[in-house]
């Protein structure tokens, strides 16, 4: 027969207890007696709980060689397993080195002219597929317009019209040139350039050189470049280089904010390195399918991928980080640490990131074409940030082991840090004063309570129910109880 403190048994013959004074009602004396007696419960009922869950934990580990394991178990014991973790991390290596040069060609698969971006139904993409009978689609004219406010003279035709000899012989132009044209008012003069530029081509050497020969020997003339070679050369200076710009970004505000999560200055660089490992394969992979799937990628669409598998994939590294270092407090073993933090927060991951991707694939119904592109490009990236997530961050956390959360790091055994700290201040504080006192005798009781009954019932006695009216202390012990589950 258990016995508390006092050395009397708990449930002596003929004694209730049901209506016995809830803590903090009665003689003070009597009180402290009891609340020893419910802490010494509340410790063995947690001692069994220890045991059972390492009973539990032990009884996963002994799978004899005969029984069959699930896929998930498998993959799971391949991804941390004490030596095949090691070939996760090669596998990978070897994934970036074969499709690392294929990522860099991404860019210059792009399509950024206007029927990249319009509808192939519209009208005006159309048209401009009918341009392409007569004349080059990569056509771009470029305007050069002479201004004097007395007057152009004589002198200035002349130049206008040398300089569009020159411009006839460039290699990009091939004769494409028109007559020099004075204005109504005499002030101005204006000569038009066939110029046949891509957006992959030297737009802005183009308009450069263009610019420079117009202003040579001007004797006072003021030299504008204009027309849709111009803008494009524009845009392209505003957007030379968004893509790095975009990347360096997003890795600083992500690091500054693994470093405030972890407070640890080497842990944020196994998530940064596996986000950029899914990164290039994605941007590989998307190359493959523009080249033999004909999808079509813009710059808008590669700079949304840069943003989104970073962020994606660091999101879902903090969800497994942060259960492995709660596993690491209650496994010695790092890999079994591991196996259990991917097992319970593996599912939630390839949940949150199956349902982005099935997300950006509606995109596909968009009848605009950089819409409708976007939806694969980015399913693609959130598909490899997931699989990387799930598989190169375990196994290159498993091989660099606890000392990857210097300083602060999970040692087994070690107290769980949510019972110290600011927040921790702040849910007691919520809790208010005086209600300390009684959510630890309700803790107490509640414990001893769940304990007992699993006494009983591997013991194969039914547990106890009381049926009685309840009394105001009874009621006084449920809410403090109810209290502490709420806290």
């Amino acid at each position: 027969m258990a016995r508390g403190t006092t050395g009397a048994p708990r449930h002596a013959p003929g004694q209730d207890t049901r209506n016995a004074p809830a803590p903090g009602f009665g003689d003070p004396g009597a009180e402290r007696v009891a609340q020893a007696g419910w802490t010494a419960q509340a410790e063995r009922a947690e001692q069994a709980e220890r045991a059972e869950r390492s009973e539990r934990a032990e009884r996963g580990r002994r799978i004899s060689p005969d029984q069959p394991r699930s896929g998930e178990n498998r993959l799971i014991a391949f991804v941390c397993g004490r030596r095949s973790k090691y070939l996760v991390v090669v596998f990978w290596v070897l994934v970036v080195a074969a499709l690392g040069g294929l990522a860099g060609k991404l860019q210059g698969a792009e399509k950024n002219d206007a029927s990249a971006y319009l509808p192939s139904s519209a009208e005006s993409t159309q048209e401009l597929n009918e341009q392409n009978l007569f004349q080059s689609k990569n056509l771009n004219p470029a305007l050069v317009v002479y201004v004097r406010d007395s007057g152009v003279t004589a002198a200035d035709l002349q130049k206008a019209k040398a300089d569009a000899r020159y411009f006839a012989s460039l290699p990009a132009v091939d004769g494409r040139v028109a007559a020099p044209v004075v204005s109504e008012d005499h002030k101005a003069i204006q000569t038009i350039i066939g110029a046949d530029l891509g957006y992959n081509s030297d737009i802005g050497g183009f308009v450069t050189t263009v610019k420079t020969t117009a202003s040579t020997d001007s004797a006072g003339l003021s030299v504008y470049v204009g027309g849709p070679a111009a803008s494009a050369a524009d845009q392209i200076k505003i957007f030379k280089g968004i893509d790095t710009t975009l990347l360096y970004a997003t890795l600083a505000v992500v690091i500054v904010l693994l470093l405030l999560t972890y407070r640890s200055p080497v842990l944020w660089l196994l998530p940064i390195l596996s986000a950029g490992v899914a990164l290039t394969v994605a941007q590989a992979v998307i190359y493959l399918l523009t080249q033999h799937a004909n999808l079509t990628v813009n710059g808008q669409s590669e700079g949304i991928l840069v943003v989104l598998v970073i962020g994606a994939s660091t999101d879902y590294a903090l969800l497994l980080i942060a259960r492995y270092r709660e596993e690491l407090r209650r496994h010695a073993d790092r890999h079994q640490a591991m196996a259990v933090a991917l097992r319970r927060a593996g599912p939630a991951i390839i949940a949150s990131g199956l349902t982005v991707v099935a997300g950006m694939l509606c995109l596909l119904a968009a009848e605009s074409n950089d819409i409708s592109g976007l939806g694969p490009v980015a399913a693609i990236g959130i598909g490899v940030g997931l699989i990387a997530m799930i598989t190169l961050l375990p196994a290159i956390l498993v091989v660099f082991g606890r000392w990857i959360f210097w300083p602060v790091k999970p040692g087994y055994g070690s107290a769980e840090p949510t019972s110290r700290g600011v927040w921790s201040r702040v849910g007691r504080a919520i809790g208010g004063p005086g209600a300390g006192g009684h959510l630890r005798h309700a803790q107490h009781a509640a414990a001893g309570g769940v304990h007992r009954d699993r006494v009983r019932g591997r013991a194969g006695r039914p547990a106890r129910h009381d049926h009685r009216p309840l009394g105001a202390r009874d009621r006084a012990d449920l809410g403090y109880r109810a209290a502490h589950l709420v806290a």
